[in-house]
């Protein structure tokens, strides 16, 4: 089989290293991929939105798949691009179809569905310009912190909480009026804060079967002690040590049932994984939000933990018969630790050479954002670098084993986080 990736980042490496894997693979092409994928797999400069320069690429590979990584091409509708075009229809996609990737494309629209089909969550209510004065009048009947939410994609940027009430309305107005985060933020949405910790649930569904994948706890702040501002994610843990049989069979029976009966129910076609951003209040799971493909860096713990062939697996997902898969999962602890670039998630330089990689040992290298120099070197091209994943027996054995790897490793700048797991 060949199967083509859309994607360039953690998360595509680390799938590319999981299908490589299997026997039935036998070509794996990436658009555009890093300089990790380029020694698994054949990486094609095509920006993962061309939709026609895809379609060139699959028909002059004989390409039999395509998974896509990152969210836009979904959310832009490329799996109904695919099923509209005559010579491409028969290729199967894992991912969702545009109307069901609206569940990412639109915090309004997820918020809409979880009320619907009475699947826990923040109360909340939606603004744009025109009614940016109720907006206003909301948040006074808030208790803070105060959560503002860009309805649309925002890079994983458009959540911002805030504890002061003015500083709030500040934001409001910066977001509808001054359109900081530009057609992503035409409507926000205003939501009551949820106390508690969080967890990252991943559903894989072919539209009327699924399977539960590992839990994992990624950390946004760029600063220990969880501080300072978001990035796309510094680390991450699997399985999360509090999602006990007892909170994961509340949280299948009151979000994950709902959620794919839903989709079903508002005839949203769904083929792919499915991120549900949990918050645990109490003894209560909620959804903070919906994401329509795996998170980065959960991608890096979640799927190492996965036994099963992920080629058989898609198949199933394409063919509808996900039921007949039994789910294998490794019973270790899985971390992963990101290395970002200095200045991240603010401004910083690309093209630092990095050294180190051949001394890792006894964990695995996922390349998040990296390319070639001119000269062949590995080097930085993004904010999140490298990924150093670690297997143990709990996650402080294993994040003891990511971090002694982490600094075997070194370029220009190079910043991450030492204090993963200290919420646990």
């Amino acid at each position: 089989m060949k199967i083509l990736i859309l994607g360039s980042g953690g998360r595509e490496h680390a799938i590319a290293w999981k299908l490589s894997q299997s026997k039935k693979l036998k070509e794996l092409i990436i658009a555009p991929g890093n300089a990790g994928t380029a020694q698994i797999a054949k990486n094609i400069p095509i920006g993962v939105n061309d939709f026609v320069a895809i379609k060139k690429l699959v028909l002059d590979y004989g390409i039999n798949m395509v998974v896509v990584g990152p969210e836009d091409p979904l959310v832009n509708g490329v799996h109904d691009f695919f099923l509209k075009d005559s010579k491409l229809k028969g290729i199967p996609v894992i991912g969702p179809e545009k109307a069901a990737a609206n569940l990412e494309g639109s915090k309004e629209f997820a918020k809409e569905f979880m009320m619907k089909h009475n699947i826990p969550t923040a109360q909340y209510e939606s603004f744009t310009a025109k009614t940016i004065d109720k907006g206003y009048l909301f948040l006074e009947k808030l208790d803070p912190p105060y959560v503002l939410k860009a309805d649309g994609l925002a890079a994983g940027k458009g959540v911002v909480i805030l504890n002061n009430l003015e500083e709030a309305k500040a934001e409001l107005k910066s977001m509808l009026l001054d359109e900081k985060f530009g057609s992503a933020s035409t409507t926000v949405v205003i939501e009551e804060f949820l106390d508690g910790i969080e967890l990252s649930v991943f559903v894989l569904t072919d539209g009327k079967n699924y399977k539960v994948l590992p839990t994992a706890k990624d950390y946004k702040r760029i600063g220990e002690g969880d501080t300072g501002l978001n990035t796309g994610g510094m680390g991450a843990i699997s399985p999360v040590p509090f999602a006990n049989k007892e909170l994961m069979d509340k949280i299948e029976r009151l979000i994950v049932k709902p959620t794919v009966e839903g989709l079903k129910t508002d005839n949203l076609p769904y083929k792919g994984f499915i991120f549900i951003g949990l918050i645990k209040v109490g003894e209560e799971p909620k959804v903070i939000e919906y994401n329509v493909r795996l998170g980065d860096p959960e991608t890096e713990v979640v799927l190492p933990r996965i036994q099963n062939d992920l080629v058989e697996l898609f198949e199933a997902v394409a063919e509808e018969r996900l039921d007949e898969i039994d789910l294998k999962i490794d019973p270790r602890t899985a971390t992963t630790v990101m290395t970002v670039s200095g200045g991240y998630p603010g401004s910083y330089e690309k093209g630092k050479v990095i050294s180190g990689m051949d001394t890792i040992d006894g964990s695995l290298v996922f390349h998040a954002g990296t390319t070639h120099d001119k000269d062949g070197n590995v080097v930085t091209n993004g904010g999140r670098v490298m990924a150093i994943t670690s297997f143990g027996p709990d996650f402080k054995s294993a994040l003891a084993l990511s971090y002694k790897n982490v600094k075997k490793l070194s370029f220009e700048g190079m910043n991450y986080r030492k204090d993963l797991g200290f919420d646990l």
